[in-house]
């Protein structure tokens, strides 16, 4: 199994943050934890507040602490069990961001990969205010395969 690796690109108006990970267990269990708020609760440590549903059509709203008080509303979409799913917020052309999820059966593992675009004219002056998101995923991804494979 692979080291968990982050990385990130940008641009003016483009913004990337990807994170990767094996998960020595089977999609449905990582699906288990990645799509349940109570679940997140237990096991994601970057978070200091989460609520809402998530399921397709669904609104997560989230707190992490890289981010201070800032409450971030995300709206669920694109979602197919144990294999993937879509959260976004913002408008387009202005500013958006767009965080996918992937799971990748692996014999009876998982390679995840989740990655977060953010993109609009407004980013140029937004970015400055977002965390560096680099060592936040990657404690995400440390988090859930810790509690998948635990």
């Amino acid at each position: 199994m692979s080291q968990i690796h982050a990385t990130s690109s940008r641009s003016l108006f483009r913004m990337e943050v990807s994170v990767q990970a094996d998960i020595a267990a089977a999609p449905e269990r990582v699906w288990e934890l990645l799509a349940s708020v109570d679940a997140q609760r237990d096991w994601n440590s970057t978070l200091t507040a989460i609520e809402g549903g998530i399921a397709e059509g669904d609104t997560v709203k989230l707190k992490v602490a890289a981010a201070g008080d800032r409450e971030f509303t995300l709206k669920v979409s694109q979602v197919t069990p144990a294999r993937g799913m879509t959260w976004s917020d913002g408008m387009a052309p202005m500013f958006k961001g767009v965080r996918t999820f992937e799971l990748q059966p692996d014999g009876d593992a998982t390679h995840f990969v989740m990655t977060e675009v953010f993109t609009g004219i407004m980013l140029p002056m937004i970015a400055g205010s977002l965390p560096d998101f680099v060592p936040v995923f990657e404690t995400y991804a440390a988090d859930l395969k810790r509690a998948a494979e635990g």
